[in-house]
């Protein structure tokens, strides 16, 4: 299963419904990285997606996006199959 990082806040509802989803999809380890706490994360986040919400989403080297992209990407039934990519 491809690595998951997710750029999240405390507080953001949708970065939770986001856990939710993947976790259910069979993600066991989702590495989260803080933009409330970490500042510096905040800037690199938003150099290399050009958006400034949160959450961001990358499954392996692959930037889905928010929260709304990455249910779209499972309505088409494309979520597992980036999941399972090697």
């Amino acid at each position: 299963m491809q690595a998951v990082k997710m750029y999240t806040t405390a507080v953001c509802p949708y970065c939770t419904r986001a856990k939710q989803i993947l976790k259910s999809k069979g993600v066991e380890q989702i590495e989260e990285i803080r933009i409330d706490t970490q500042p510096e994360a905040r800037q690199r986040m938003m150099e290399i997606t050009g958006r400034r919400t949160v959450p961001q989403i990358f499954i392996g080297e692959t930037h889905v996006g928010g929260h709304d992209e990455l249910v779209a990407l499972d309505s088409r039934g494309e979520l597992l199959p980036l999941l399972g990519a090697a």
